[in-house]
């Protein structure tokens, strides 16, 4: 939408009951103890229990019944934080209709029990319906009322208002999205709000009380109109000259005679004579450049068109079928019915273009029917690189067991780990209210299936010892999160929860030592995992005290992971699934960048499982050793070698700082330093800790991509040759990932309903952003030059500010110096 556009709802269409919020109320109560009470003060003071009476008035009738609260008697916060529907519907209100809300006190035995009331009107001049959170001010001892114009207005007068007014306006805002966010901006302005707050509550003292109501937003403004009206008449045009704003209720509707042509242009008796239709040189350059649009680009009208036209010699393009189905009007039968039967006949599509067909733009069954037709032509390597977002995918389906779940639960049976995978994707979704029953018939549905199953002529388990495998999964969580309840309980430094957490391994919960039965490693199921093994467990230093365990293995091996409870790692999760594919495309190109894609699987919405890799981070290298090459030196010496180490720990390095480089650039990972920048012995480096991704960093003007001074210094300095072969590396692996830029979108857009906070806050926003790093509008050469000013850039960023600010490079990167900036920094 562009800045000229002013969409809105017109409130005569709106046929749904008027909803709000009673919130809180803010402010000192009277005191209930006066001195003609005739209460003993020797007596307890009691204690109020308030609710709230909410009634509707329409040109100062009452209309409807009057609504009340549940009681509150938690003081001195009383937090109703009640949602109230009306049976009245938004299409029914008038331009002058208010709120009259009353606060009552039922305490007070046979006294009256009236605390205070307000009114408030549910448009505003401008005749738009009001949104968010409205802080109305309660007139003491008198009953709200409703007549126009009323005698209790909640709204505090203009010359009575202080600053603190003026910024919880603009908080209000914020909340609706209207204004831009800028995290660590916001929280610093948040924070003086807050002392603001307090200084003008001592100032003003406790005289007042304050009643805040919440009114639900619509994804547009709501102006109002009367039914049946076709315009709204403009205030009489003064002398003066003002603005009259006239809304016009036709703006965004379709336009008749457009329509009509259009069905004309597109009528079915056409498609004898649409058969023989041929594109000319010119219409072929269009379809061509429609056809390289990403995903997330929308068709204007004459491309819709022009595809419609041109459909039948398209069917021998597999890249056109996405279009074509773009441009359909599937609220036509007939159309509809045509367009599936060329779907069946089109040149079958890639799997990457399936992807898309499942997206929330699809909701045709027979469209989405055929994109699960084209996903069994995938193996299961394949497959499980997509799982995450094919259960996400799900909410988008008309039913709860969708051809999708069918397909997902059946292919599931055949392969231990796509089963174990697909049951934990699933229970984790469970907490979602909104779609808790669509994935708990999924849930259901593999349950049953697989316990039906018969033992294999191998020796193969059966069905249900299966099940029970991955439900001892569940039931080893369940006993890590109580440890880790249990250690944190215990007072002391973190050596002293680590004796704990051994004590308790060791003691009250030795079977942990020794598993009854193999369990299958919830991250990795094709291991089975016999116990734990208590005196190579520990804790980590952190205020959240995650545990690292060593579990043995069932073929004499160790398995090392993490277990963090009270941290959402569903974003981590598919920021390391999105490493691991971009990691595939670039081996199928033989480009191996030495990446290591450690695993990650979320337990719960607050808890999970994270592979540990045997490293160090930069900071404790460079605090250590003074510099990477020291450190390489000192597990891979090489007299005869660049600087002293072998040339394939050096490769090795160069590559695997490459790949991280362009993976961390398009996904717009963020607070990026040299705490959650790890390197191995082998010479690998890699990434954790992903909290902010698609752009969102809590530091500001962070360089494009994390590249410090001491990497490059590593690999010779920005002369050399291998610093040369470095951004060779990322100018090719991002040439690379750009062909399957479409893959790397659709996955994106399947995720935009799920509830990872960096996509669910605006996930077209995030999508469009990741869509900008592709850069799909250069060719692969003049993306090369993009790519080597976007390293350069990157490198100049961080030594003009630390030249700047006057501190070391490794200082200023490092957790210990942007600690005041970011407290809560932790990395494995």
């Amino acid at each position: 939408m562009s800045s000229n556009e002013f969409r809105f709802f017109l409130s005569c269409d709106i046929n749904l009951p008027v909803t709000f919020r009673v919130d809180r109320l803010e402010g000192t109560l009277p005191s209930t103890n006066s001195p003609n009470s005739g209460i003993d003060s020797a007596t307890e003071e009691r204690k109020a229990e308030l609710y709230v009476e909410c009634a509707l008035y329409i040109d100062g009738a009452p209309f409807g019944l009057p609504t009340k609260t549940r009681l509150e008697s938690a003081g001195p916060l009383y937090c109703w934080n009640e949602l109230i529907t009306l049976s009245t519907k938004y299409r029914d209100l008038t331009a002058h209709s208010q709120l009259a809300l009353t606060v009552w006190d039922v305490s007070c035995g046979k006294d009256d029990g009236l605390i205070g009331g307000a009114t408030i009107l549910l448009f505003n001049n401008k005749m738009q319906l009001k949104t968010g959170k409205q802080k109305l001010r309660l007139w003491l001892g008198k009953q709200a009322d409703g007549s126009y114009p009323t005698s209790t207005p909640g709204k505090v007068p203009r010359h009575e208002r202080g600053e603190l007014e003026r910024l919880e306006k603009l908080a209000n805002k914020y909340e609706r999205g209207q204004i831009q966010p800028v995290d660590w901006l916001d929280r610093l302005t948040f924070k003086a709000m807050e002392k603001i707050k307090e200084r003008e509550s001592l100032k003003n003292g406790s005289s007042n009380l304050y009643l805040v109501v919440d009114f639900c937003s619509f994804e547009h403004r709501v102006v109002f109109q009367e039914s049946g009206a076709n315009f709204l008449l403009p205030s009489p045009i003064a002398s003066s000259n003002e603005l009259v704003i006239v809304w016009d209720p036709e703006v965004g509707k379709i336009n008749p005679s457009e329509h009509k042509q259009l069905k004309l242009a597109r009528s079915l008796t056409r498609g004898i004579i649409d058969r023989d239709l041929k594109p000319s040189s010119n219409e072929r350059k269009i379809i061509q450049r429609i056809l390289k649009y990403p995903p997330t680009r929308a068709l204007s009208g004459d491309e819709r068109q022009l595809l419609w036209k041109f459909r039948f010699s398209l069917m021998s393009e597999k890249r056109a079928l996405t279009k074509f189905l773009r441009c359909v009007e599937w609220s036509d039968v007939q159309e509809a019915k045509q367009a599936i039967e060329l779907m069946g006949k089109w040149e079958m599509i890639d799997v990457c273009d399936a992807l898309e067909l499942l997206s929330p733009l699809f909701e045709s069954e027979e469209v989405r029917a055929y994109a699960v037709s084209v996903l069994e032509r995938a193996d299961d390597e394949e497959l499980q690189c997509y799982l995450l977002q094919l259960v996400q995918a799900l909410r988008f389906e008309r039913t709860d067991k969708s051809r999708l779940s069918q397909f997902l639960v059946q292919r599931s049976l055949r392969n231990i780990e796509l089963a174990s995978f697909l049951r934990w994707f699933v229970a984790v979704e469970l907490h979602d209210p909104a779609y808790a029953k669509r994935f708990y018939s999924t849930y259901e549905f593999l349950e049953e299936n697989m316990i039906k199953l018969t033992a294999g002529v191998n020796g193969e388990e059966d069905g249900f010892k299966k099940w029970q495998s991955l439900v001892r999964q569940t039931e080893l969580t369940a006993q890590l999160c109580s440890i880790m309840r249990d250690v944190r309980n215990v007072r002391g430094n973190t050596q002293k929860k680590i004796e704990k957490l051994r004590q308790l391994l060791s003691g009250l919960l030795s079977e942990l030592t020794y598993f009854d039965e193999p369990i299958r490693s919830p991250l990795a199921p094709s291991v089975l995992i016999t116990g734990i093994v208590p005196s190579e467990s520990s804790i980590f230093k952190s205020a959240l005290h995650p545990l690292r365990l060593t579990f043995r293995t069932a073929n004499g091996g160790q398995s090392m992971v993490i277990f963090k409870k009270g941290d959402d790692i569903r974003q981590d999760q598919l920021v390391v699934q999105m490493v691991s594919l971009m990691d595939r495309l670039l081996k199928l190109e033989n480009l191996d960048l030495h990446l290591t894609p450690y695993k990650v699987l979320a337990t719960g919405q607050d808890e999970g499982m994270l592979e540990f890799i045997p490293s160090r981070s930069l900071a404790q290298i460079l605090s250590d050793h003074r510099s990477i090459i020291s450190y390489l030196q000192k597990f891979h010496p090489d007299e005869h070698g660049p600087f002293g180490i072998t040339a394939t720990c050096l490769e090795t390095f160069i590559k695997s700082c490459a790949g991280y480089s362009v993976i961390t650039y398009i996904l717009g990972i963020g607070d990026r330093h040299l705490d959650n920048l790890l390197l191995r012995d082998d010479g690998r480096l890699f990434h954790v800790d992903f909290g902010f991704i698609l752009g969102r960093d809590p530091k500001p003007f962070p360089p494009p991509m994390k590249l410090c001074k001491e990497m490059v210094e590593a690999m010779g300095g920005a002369e050399s040759q291998y610093y040369t072969r470095f951004k060779s590396y990322c100018c090719e692996a991002y040439n690379i990932l750009r062909k399957s830029s479409n893959l790397i979108l659709n996955l994106f857009h399947l995720m935009a309903g799920s509830n990872i906070p960096d996509i669910a806050s605006d996930p077209e926003k995030g999508i469009l952003k990741l869509q900008e790093k592709f850069r799909l509008d250069l060719d692969d050469e003049a993306c090369i030059h993009f790519f080597q000013d976007l390293i350069n850039e990157s490198l100049g960023v961080s030594i003009t500010i630390c030249k700047y600010i006057g501190i070391p490079i490794a200082d200023v990167l490092s957790a210990t110096v942007i600690e005041e900036v970011n407290p809560i920094c932790y990395c494995e």
